[in-house]
């Protein structure tokens, strides 16, 4: 592998993109697992595994575009918090990291709408928002942070898409209960890092409405998620496994409101969204 390919794959951050790829045939996985379940008689099929595999690169370019644009949009930042980034230390140009994300948005936009137009609509809105995302929302209280939360979400919900408006519906309920962890865990991040952020002279909700109001907020949110996670057993889309491992999850959000709100530390609090979120997906999984 040359220096040059190199480069640019760590400008995409290729390890997070990786993870995201394999996040979305996870949800691919769970939508057929759903629709071909014993609760469903929707769909009857083999395995997509080619446009699983597609679903799979759209994800991993469209994740690398979205984290070479963030970095182009970053130069000043980085080149005092991380100069060994390859925009920062010179090894790639400004404008060549531009056009590179540009490449990498339009092949993995062209990739999705070749599995169906489903995917390919997610694709490019996705790519909208994060090059929205990059130049404007992410130094946007609140804002920024439900975009994330969205964007992560939504990997869930592209895989699924290879399904069609069926794949759409079967999780549906997964993206929001996503949407609203991962909000929350980056409004505690955000308060995890205000020391730092207000050096850097950072908009975060944190700094704009102060750590005490931003906590109740992520607790808010948290808490929403947890009582919305019994929604897939209501609505008769996974069975009881879901419901016996989701209140793993739970207690690991409630755990992490605990520690926000009662021990006012924000840290182990984003820890144990984490651990919780791993938790919710392994139920949703093995749940059908």
């Amino acid at each position: 592998m040359s220096a040059g390919i190199r480069t640019y794959l760590e400008l995409m951050r290729y390890g997070n993109c990786l993870m995201a790829g394999f996040a979305a045939v996870i949800g691919t996985l769970i939508a057929f697992n759903i629709l071909t379940g014993p609760l469903s008689s929707n769909f009857a099929g083999p395995f997509p595994f080619l446009d699983s595999g597609f679903v799979f690169l759209v994800v991993f370019l469209i994740s690398g575009a979205g984290n070479a644009i963030n970095d182009y949009f970053d130069i000043k930042i980085d080149s005092i918090n991380r100069p060994e980034r390859p925009i920062p230390s010179g090894r790639v140009q400004t404008k060549e990291a531009l056009y590179f994300s540009y490449l990498l948005f339009t092949l993995g936009t062209l990739l999705a709408f070749s599995i169906n137009s489903i995917c390919g609509v997610i694709a490019l809105f996705n790519s909208l928002l994060l090059i929205l995302y990059a130049k404007t929302l992410k130094g946007t209280p609140l804002l920024g942070n439900l975009s994330i939360g969205y964007l992560t979400g939504s990997v869930f919900l592209f895989g699924a898409s290879v399904f069609g408006f069926e794949g759409l519906k079967a999780l549906s309920v997964l993206f929001l209960l996503a949407a609203l962890a991962i909000t929350a865990r980056e409004i505690v991040k955000d308060i995890e890092d205000m020391e730092g952020d207000r050096l850097e002279g950072a908009d975060t909700l944190p700094l704009r409405i102060g750590a005490k109001k931003a906590g109740y907020l992520a607790v808010f949110i948290g808490f929403l998620a947890v009582l919305l996670s019994p929604l897939p057993y209501v609505m008769s889309i996974l069975g009881l496994r879901y419901l016996y491992l989701v209140l793993l999850a739970d207690l690991g959000f409630l755990a992490a409101i605990v520690q926000l709100l009662v021990n006012n530390n924000p840290t182990k609090s984003s820890k144990m969204f984490k651990i919780a979120m791993f938790f919710a997906l392994i139920a949703f999984i093995a749940g059908v």
